[in-house]
């Protein structure tokens, strides 16, 4: 049987630990399992005795990642005969290197959580925007905490879903009252129209809520302007339809697009080109979407001008 595992990542003072004490002291998550805490980075708050006691909780901590083996995690495991992991990561380290390398054949990953703080996310991104990127697309729930209205109208003004559509996002003010991050979403188009117009301008914002909420959609026609590419990687008729957008920062451009069924329409249809594309949504569980996600039909494809800027910003 395996073991499951919690990662908690994030920046150093990002709320990791508090986070973590918050979730072992919900009666509901601790029950009578025994939890083993893997400290890989230590900040101002702290597990101390009383708090591990309660919680039936052991802990063992690194502080060199040349230390944290297969071997060393798994006899941690087995001397304190835990029945479930769950770890702090060094906000420094790679979180893909560290389950490759280090965890153990029969350990499950069952979530990753990013634990940042609200009111230096701003700085953080400035001077470590790569890692703060990371820490937010590889995440399964992201919370950020300490927030002001201040801090939230800047987290949504960079459209943070965008970085990871399929991550549920909490903002939390300095009380601890948490927000979900899409009640202040509000979408420029009309959801409910018999065809969904999508302006270029508007693209980003479609592509975020299709992708988060793709149930929306089911049975929805679209129309919309594509950079279309076809793919080895997919079957013979079926292509990929977006645009490219840069979600965190100019080294990061990325593809942010749908599967599409092109039907006896394939032939007419050149990789790279732009389209002006109409589609009827249903929703497919896809590996390639790592889960639900929106595939559509391809109704109508005509020749189109590129947009005026090509690529999608979020900010």
């Amino acid at each position: 049987m395996g073991i499951p595992v919690y990662i908690f990542t994030g920046l150093l003072e990002g709320g990791k630990t508090t986070f973590m004490k918050e979730v072992l002291s919900d009666p509901n998550f601790t029950e009578t399992e025994k939890t083993l805490i893997v400290q890989l980075e230590e900040g101002i708050e702290e597990f101390d005795d009383d708090f591990l006691k309660k919680c039936n909780c052991s802990l063992v901590a690194f502080d060199e990642i040349e230390d944290v083996t297969i071997a060393a995690l798994k006899k941690a495991v087995s001397d304190n005969k835990a029945d479930r992991v769950m770890i702090e990561l060094n906000g420094m380290w790679d979180l893909s290197e560290f389950v490759d390398e280090c965890m153990p054949a029969n350990w499950e990953l069952y979530q990753v959580v990013a634990a940042i703080n609200g009111s230096t996310f701003e700085l953080y991104s400035a001077n470590l925007g790569q890692r703060m990127f990371e820490h937010i697309t590889n995440a399964d729930l992201i919370v950020f905490n300490r927030c002001t209205q201040k801090d939230k109208d800047y987290l949504h003004s960079r459209n943070i879903r965008a970085m990871n559509p399929r991550a549920t996002i909490f903002l939390d003010d300095v009380d601890g009252n948490s927000e979900d991050y899409r009640d202040n979403m509000v979408m420029p188009f009309d959801i409910e129209a018999d065809e969904i117009d999508i302006s270029d301008e508007d693209f980003g914002l479609w592509y975020v809520d299709a992708s988060s909420s793709p149930e929306k959609y089911e049975g929805k026609t679209v129309k919309f302007k594509s950079h279309v590419f076809i793919s080895d990687k997919l079957p013979k008729g079926l292509i990929f339809t977006g645009r490219h957008g840069m979600v965190c920062c100019a080294d990061d451009i990325a593809y942010l697009g749908f599967i599409c069924e092109t039907g006896d329409k394939f032939s007419q249809i050149k990789s790279k080109e732009w389209y002006n594309i109409t589609a009827k949504i249903h929703i497919e569980e896809l590996e390639i979407y790592k889960g639900a996600g929106p595939v559509l039909t391809l109704l109508d494809i005509e020749k189109a001008t590129p947009p005026k800027d090509e690529i999608v910003y979020f900010n």
